[in-house]
């Protein structure tokens, strides 16, 4: 149940009236990363998002420095409302993606640590 003042302050979204969706995900590689491999993925994932029906591309960026990832920001967008289509669509990008990551030797990160042990005296 919402108040009538959390509901005038809210911005409802009206999914039937949608023509298209925005779509943005996330990934990251690992700080191991060749130069010349960061300067590839936005171009590997732009091929594999214009290889699917029904999207346009925005954009692909490297876009910060993580706890223990390089991480890319995709935009682009599904020509249709349709939920399962958007989610199909997804799925194929990111089997592409991962098999182009294989194919270029580039690793997804995970979340890892390093601990430095030193030997007093050494």
């Amino acid at each position: 149940m919402f108040s009538n003042a959390d509901l005038l302050g809210s911005r409802i979204r009206n999914y039937g009236r949608m023509f298209e969706r925005r779509v943005v995900f996330n990934l990251g590689v690992t700080y191991q990363t060749p130069r010349e491999k960061l300067i590839k993925i936005p171009t590997i994932i732009r091929e594999t998002v214009e290889a699917q029906a029904s999207t346009r591309f925005d954009r692909s960026h490297f876009k910060a420095y993580g706890d223990f990832s390089l991480n890319f920001e995709t935009v682009y967008y599904v020509l249709v409302p349709d939920y399962n289509t958007y989610m199909d669509i997804q799925q194929a990008i990111n089997l592409r993606t991962h098999e182009r990551f294989e194919e270029e030797a580039i690793e997804f990160a995970y979340p890892t640590q390093t601990l430095r042990l030193v030997r007093e005296g050494a």
